[in-house]
Order: C-alpha cells, then structure tokens, then sequence
C-alpha cells in the first residue's frame, strides 16, 4: 500500500513537473508578443488589442494558479519543496511562490529605469506611454496598494508561523513519544503510523492547504490590482519585466545548481516530501 501511495505521489509530481515547464514555453511566447507589441504601441493604437493580449497573460497567470491549488490539496508539501524550481529560487519563496509585495519593487524599479532612459522626452513634455510615464494619480494608487497588500502578506505570515509551531504541539509531542517507544514492536508501531500519524499529519497538511491559498489569491489579486491602475501599454511594459524576471532568475538558478551538482529531481522532492 505504501509503495502504490509513493509511486501515485511520485506521478503526481512529474505530472505538475511538466506541466510547469510547459507553462514556462507559454510564458515565454507571451513575453515575445509583449515585446513586439511594446515596439508597435505609438500615435494612435487600438487599446481594445493591446487589453486582449495583457487579458491573456492575466488568464495565463490565472491558469497557473488553478492548476497549483488542484495539485496541492492531494500534494501540499510538494509546493513547499517544488522540484521544478532551482534552489535560488527556493532561497526566495514565500508560501510557496513569491511574495506579493515584490510586484510593486519591479513596478518602481521598472519605472525608474524607463524614467531615467527617456527623461530627455519627458522634460519636453512628450508622454512615453511606458512606466516612466506613471502619473502622480497613479502612483498615489499603487501607494496604496501596496500598503494594503504588505498587511494582508503580515496576516497570511502569521498564519503560517502559528501552523508551523504545531509541530510541537501537544499530541504531536505525545503522538512522537508514543511511536518510540513502540519501535521496538514494529507491528504495532506500524499500526499507530498507519492510524494516528496520518491523522494528525492530515490536519496539518489541510491548514498547509488553506495558508497556501491564502497566499497565491493574494498574488493573483496583487496582480490583477496593478494592472488596473495601469494603462494598456503600461500593463504591457510591466509583464515584459515580470516575465523577463521570472525566467531568467529560473535560468540562472538551474545554471547554478547544475555547477554546484545541486540539481533537484521528483525522487528527491518526494523524499523530502516525506520526511516533513
């Protein structure tokens, strides 16, 4: 029984595997059209096509989002250890995925760098249409946001720090005390595992489960809100630079861990996995 439950575990994680890497290749193609597209936005432009494309990467995000939940509620701990992120990446996560505040650092940090690389144009009065181009109105608005999101982020983190305390709960404590002192009858410390481990594991991978989701509505919502106070070929600029980011620190991860010998696979997130 154990093995069936570890070699259905261990294709759920290859199925999610490909599938992220999947979602990759079509994020990608989406960065190409955000670029060609940022290049042919000038004078008059259709704005319903622009919003079509930045409606697509939106849904695109979304996607991925649905997917993750479907998976973590029969595999939570996979998304704590992912197998197919690098382990730079790792170092970074929050929840499992990056944290929602970050999409306001590259939305100044975007714009400061498309300030200073057209503020000739700007001084003349001339609008630039990209995030160089973020009017007082907006910027008060993103304010805002982002204080708003940093205190939804503190309470979703204290969730997280009050499950992990659990670990040391009461009938955990006990529940560990019990199964050592059984060991030495292996039947019936089996029989405990079986029973009372799954039990109290279970519950604790259903909070892991609620925090989690918690956490990717709120980097889906955080999504959303920017691109609202955005204009169309602002939203454009700004998922050119999430994109860009997003596979490139990828890329520089896996380059990393293959001249470190660090490379994970499934077989070892199961592991770890199961060890947790």
């Amino acid at each position: 029984m154990a093995e069936l439950l570890r070699n259905e575990t261990h294709h759920e994680f290859e199925s999610f595997h490909r599938f992220f890497e999947s979602w990759l290749l079509e994020q990608n193609q989406y960065l190409q059209e955000l670029v060609s597209a940022s290049r042919t936005i000038q004078g008059e432009v259709d704005e319903r096509i622009i919003w079509s494309l930045v409606e697509r990467v939106v849904n695109h995000y979304e996607h991925y989002y649905r997917a993750k939940s479907r998976w973590a509620k029969n595999h939570v701990m996979s998304m704590f250890t992912p197998s197919w992120r690098s382990s730079l990446e790792d170092a970074f996560l929050w929840i499992g995925g990056w944290r929602p505040s970050i999409t306001y650092h590259l939305l100044y940090s975007k714009s400061g760098l498309q300030l200073e690389a057209r503020v000739a144009e700007l001084i003349r009065g001339l609008s630039t249409g990209d995030l160089g181009d973020l009017s007082p109105n907006q910027l008060y608005q993103v304010n805002e946001l982002q204080k708003n999101t940093i205190r939804e982020e503190r309470d979703i983190t204290e969730k997280h720090a009050e499950l992990q305390e659990t670990v040391a709960d009461t009938s955990t404590v006990e529940l560990s005390h019990v199964v050592t002192e059984l060991l030495r009858e292996e039947e019936r410390a089996s029989a405990v595992e079986d029973g009372q481990v799954e039990a109290n594991l279970t519950s604790k991978e259903n909070r892991l489960v609620e925090v989690m989701q918690k956490a990717d509505d709120l980097r889906l919502k955080t999504l959303k809100q920017v691109v609202e106070v955005l204009t169309p070929a602002q939203s454009v600029h700004f998922f050119i630079a999430a994109a860009e980011l997003h596979l490139r620190v990828h890329e520089w991860g896996k380059r990393l861990d293959a001249r470190n010998n660090t490379t994970k696979s499934p077989n070892m997130a199961n592991d770890n996995g199961h060890s947790q």
